[in-house]
This record gives C-alpha cells, sequence and structure tokens, in this order.
C-alpha cells in the first residue's frame, strides 16, 4: 500500500473518532442529562432524594433502619420491613438472603428462614402488643419442626415412630420442647454434637399448630425483599403500627392514620400489586407535624 492511501485511511479514522467521541461521549450524555432535568422528570433522574430543613436525609426509592444505637427499634418511628442488605438497606451491598421455602431447619451458625419469620413475628408482636402467632411457628419464635425416626413405608414415610427430636429447640435454651409427644413417643429438644445430629436421618415434618391461618402480622413485616432496599411496607403493616407511634408522639390513632393515608400509594395503574406506604415519607411527615417531645 502506497504511503498517502495509508495516511488518507489513517486521517478518515482519526475523524470518525473524533466525530462518534463527540456526538456519543458528549452532546449525547448531555442530552439526556438536559431531558432528565425538565420538570416531572428532575426528581427521580437525580435519585429522588428527600429533603427537611434544605439538608438530604434520605431517598424515597431505599428503605432506611428507624433504630438505636444498640438496634432496638425507635417507638415514635414507623419501622421498615426486614432488609438482607449488609447490615441492612445498604445500596453497595443490595442482595436477599437466599432462604427459600424449604429452608425449615436451623444450623448451629445460621437460622432457618422459618426460624427468621417467626422470630421476627413475635419481635413485631411484642413491640406493637399484637398476636405474633403464625403456623409453624412454635410459642418462643422458632420453626415448629420435628424430626421423626423409626421404619418406613414404600413412600418414605415414617409409620412406627420410636424417636422424635424438635430440630430447632437446642436443650441448652429450651429442655421443654413446644409439642410434649408425637403419635404417642414422647418429643426431645436437640441435644449438642453428634447425637443431636442424629435428627438427619429422620423424616422431616413440620408441625401447623393452632395458629390461625391469617396471621395479626403480615408477611411483609416478617420477610426481607428481594433487593434488601424496600422503602414500603403493607397498609396492613401500618396499621399494625399506628397505637405505638401515636403513643410515643403523644397523638391520636386518628392523626397518625392520616399520616398513612398521606403516604400511601395505590395500585399501580389502578390494578398491579397492592397499596404500599412509604415508610421514609411518613416518618419525616410525622416529624414535622407532631415531633417528640423530651
Amino acid at each position: 500500500m502506497k504511503f498517502a492511501n495509508l495516511v488518507r485511511l489513517h486521517w478518515a479514522a482519526l475523524r470518525a473518532l473524533l466525530v462518534f467521541t463527540v456526538v456519543v461521549g458528549i452532546a449525547y450524555p448531555v442530552a439526556i442529562w438536559l431531558i432528565a432535568q425538565l420538570p416531572g422528570l428532575r426528581d427521580k433522574a437525580n435519585g429522588s432524594i428527600i429533603e427537611a430543613n434544605g439538608k438530604p436525609v434520605g431517598s424515597s426509592l431505599i428503605g432506611q433502619s428507624f433504630t438505636d444505637a444498640s438496634g432496638n427499634p425507635l417507638p415514635q418511628y414507623f419501622q421498615s420491613r426486614p432488609s438482607a442488605a449488609g447490615t441492612g438497606y445498604d445500596p453497595l451491598a443490595t442482595s436477599a438472603s437466599n432462604l427459600g421455602p424449604e429452608s425449615i431447619v436451623d444450623t448451629p451458625d445460621k437460622p432457618s428462614l422459618l426460624t427468621l419469620v417467626c422470630s421476627r413475628s413475635n419481635a413485631v408482636a411484642k413491640l406493637d402488643g399484637v398476636s405474633g402467632l403464625r403456623p409453624f411457628c412454635t410459642g418462643d419464635g422458632v420453626g415448629a419442626v420435628l424430626s421423626v425416626m423409626g421404619p418406613r413405608d414404600a413412600h418414605g414415610n415414617v409409620v412406627h415412630p420410636s424417636r422424635v427430636v424438635s430440630v430447632n429447640e437446642p436443650c441448652q435454651t429450651t429442655p421443654t420442647p413446644f409439642l410434649r409427644t408425637y403419635e404417642g413417643v414422647q418429643v426431645e429438644c436437640r441435644k449438642p454434637g453428634p447425637e443431636g445430629d442424629a435428627y438427619s436421618i429422620g423424616q422431616i415434618v413440620p408441625i401447623r399448630g393452632s395458629a390461625p391461618a391469617d396471621p395479626q402480622v403480615p408477611a411483609d413485616a416478617v420477610t426481607a425483599s428481594g433487593s434488601g432496599l424496600d422503602p414500603d411496607i403493607s397498609v396492613a403493616y401500618a396499621y399494625v403500627q399506628e397505637n405505638r407511634v401515636a403513643n410515643a408522639r403523644r397523638v391520636t390513632p386518628d392523626q397518625v392514620r392520616q399520616a398513612v393515608r398521606d403516604n400511601e400509594d395505590g395500585r399501580w395503574l389502578g390494578f398491579f400489586g397492592e397499596p404500599t406506604v412509604n415508610v421514609v415519607t411518613l416518618n419525616l411527615e410525622l416529624d414535622q407535624k407532631y415531633p417528640v417531645k423530651s
């Protein structure tokens, strides 16, 4: 190839590089940024930042923990749903727990999803003065699950139990299991060490118990969202917390309920999903209208 042709081709490539750098690297991003600053779009494009007294206090898209330095819920605030993102609502560690519906047996270093749900239900019940009873949970807030050992039939079911262990109740903390007997066999607590691990040879049997099918503590109060950043709770969970917040702020439940309604979002397009309440904006409104008096 002649030198003149080589120079001409490289000059054409350089001009194309410069043109595309200006168009794609500068003009296009600037145009998108300008469009995003139009009224109605600016707030969302800038992260839906919430301000109080001229200072940013959060985002309406990201939940927050409303707890003291020890992690205890502050009674004057509505509590968000649980979060598995880092230490809670960490945008840099957004994640779920990766525990599925078959996670019902605790391990020594990690509770099962069932036990997490049961313990959270008990915690909400204690905080808000409602019943924490829910199916497949013990009264102490762990999964009500037995390991039933003995001969099995052709389908793998134990037909004549010889030993029964409550697998989520270690003897160190719960010497008396939630169930006294199962099919005539005394239920044991889970012993430490190899003897306690013998449950793995048994048939795992969840025990529903006598709890109502519709617990007072709603599902979003005991389960984390997929992202761990959900800023919303169900209307039902907001109603569970109203009396506690009203008492802490020394106002009437009706005043708190009106604040809940102010921050309620209906179904998307009128029929997708369920109504929700944004906890961050709700607590901010309460601080502005009914600040806690020391």
